[in-house]
């Protein structure tokens, strides 16, 4: 039986279809070749392979999008949360004629056009689809387009999203880029002959950027890590220890730029301005690079790479006070928890979430610290402080790896939640749980925003470098041991 399409448009119309909570990818979605299809696996059983077709959630990279379980024929997950401005890349795709199809769906009569356009988002234009209301987020309908040309050879096309309106407008399920031959268009997610996302590793998945597809780790470099890990002894734990398995390193701003090398590597000045913290980020950032920078965290060992969003206010940057990230632990047996995979990279947060936070809203919500929230903004979305305090805020990661890969299309879904304290089913692999504290210098009300906009879309990005046997100390005496500690396993300074 086919998972029900979760995507339902709300009354607000204002909000059209950001949903005030979102429901985390549980699914793998894995590319695999075969014959004169390409199969998209791993989100539902019965999903089919069609001739000549790219299935959207085959993008390369993204900025925009987000993949969710399908009501259409052929079962899988589409391609939804596209507004303007918004886009796909595929890879190695094969254009075998100049008649060209989409699969759609929509609820926006505002509508809009998806272009193709080769090799860059502004280049050669080779197809324009025209996006009418539906009828339904889930009511689907084959839309064509003759090509421009006919390329020859593996060409990179971008899907970009135009419309008038600011909201979504358009669900997408598929493509095809002429008839089905022997020489199918494919897209450049990891291929794989199984239903389940690739275990072996690539040429060098920790130095390589993320392209938006799923990375598989290296299973050679993180069995090597893993015996070092068994080997370490922890440290003996001194009386009157808080009994909390808990590190933390303390970072000061590295730099701010309008880059994200894990969601829009490549691309510089591509994505809204994020503030980073560790080492100096740009968009061509890897892991490897990392490895061999300088940091503004003071764990010894920490080489990594923190980022979100710009906190403005009038449009100028507010300055930070401190950001400090914890690690721990929520699953019931903290001695189960190994370090971090070489590599990982991962997303948490919604970029694209712009709804309303009111005072205990729920979600997404900025606070005071050391001191007491007296008011609200005039949109009810900022809490005013009072002297002595700060504006704050909390961003938690998942905490449970699906053992296999260090990034996935959407750079969330190799991750996932304890299951009654549990890492289990998808998501094996216990790893130290992230907390980013992010602290300005500011007793917010009226003028903030993010550099994505409302406080609902605050995110935050985490790209693992840490020297293994630094981290590995820090896991095996604090986080196993159930042991508070500072940014060494002394068990001081926590």
């Amino acid at each position: 039986m086919r998972t029900p399409p979760a995507h339902v448009a709300p009354p607000d119309r204002a909000r059209k279809r950001r949903r005030l909570a979102r429901t985390t990818l549980a699914a793998a979605v894995v590319a695999a070749l075969g014959g004169s299809a390409i199969y998209i696996a791993g989100a539902q059983a019965e999903e089919v392979a069609v001739p000549g077709q790219v299935q959207a959630e085959a993008f390369a990279a993204q900025s925009g999008a987000q993949t969710e379980s399908t009501g259409d024929t052929d079962g899988g997950r589409h391609v939804g949360w596209l507004a303007d401005g918004d886009w796909l890349r595929y890879d190695n795709v094969s254009i075998t004629g100049a008649d060209l199809t989409a699969r759609v769906a929509a609820l926006n009569t505002t509508g809009g056009t998806v272009e193709l356009h080769l090799g860059t988002q502004n280049g050669q234009l080779l197809a324009s689809f025209p996006i009418a209301s539906t009828g339904g987020w889930q009511k689907w309908t084959t839309v064509t387009a003759k090509a421009s040309s006919v390329p020859a050879g593996a060409q990179t096309v971008f899907a970009v999203l135009k419309s008038i309106g600011t909201a979504d407008f358009v669900n997408l399920n598929w493509f095809t880029f002429g008839p089905a031959t022997a020489t199918t268009p494919s897209a450049s997610t990891t291929p794989s002959a199984s239903s389940a996302p690739s275990s072996s590793p690539s040429a060098s998945p920790s130095g390589a950027p993320a392209g938006g597809g799923w990375v598989p780790v290296d299973q050679a470099r993180w069995s090597r890590e893993l015996a070092a890990f068994n080997a370490i002894t922890p440290k003996a734990v001194p009386a009157g220890t808080t009994r909390v398995p808990e590190f933390h390193t303390d970072c000061d701003l590295a730099n701010s730029a309008p880059d994200d090398p894990i969601v829009l590597p490549g691309l510089a000045g591509a994505s809204h301005m994020h503030t980073f913290f560790g080492p100096r980020v740009d968009a061509f950032t890897t892991t490897d690079k990392l490895l061999s920078s300088t940091t503004t965290c003071n764990a010894p060992g920490d080489l990594s790479a923190y980022w979100v969003p710009e906190l403005r206010k009038d449009g100028k940057p507010v300055p930070m006070k401190s950001f400090r990230v914890y690690y721990g632990s929520r699953v019931k047996d903290p001695s189960t928890v190994k370090p971090f995979p070489p590599g990982l990279r991962v997303v948490e947060g919604d970029a694209k979430k712009q709804v309303d936070t009111p005072k205990n809203a729920g979600s997404n919500q900025f606070w005071c610290a050391g001191s007491a929230e007296i008011g609200r903004s005039a949109d009810g979305n900022w809490p005013v402080c009072a002297p002595g305090g700060n504006l704050i805020f909390q961003l938690v990661f998942k905490d449970c790896w699906d053992g296999k890969n260090i990034d996935s299309p959407d750079h969330k879904s190799h991750m996932g939640d304890p299951v009654n304290g549990v890492c289990t089913g998808k998501y094996p692999v216990a790893v130290p749980d992230l907390s980013f504290m992010v602290n300005y210098q500011s007793l917010g009300g009226d003028g903030l925003s993010l550099a994505s906009g409302k406080p609902s879309s605050m995110h935050g990005d985490f790209m693992n470098a840490w020297e293994p046997d630094h981290l590995g100390a820090l896991v095996k005496s604090c986080l196993n041991q159930n042991a508070k500690c500072g940014v060494e396993p002394t068990f001081a300074g926590g």
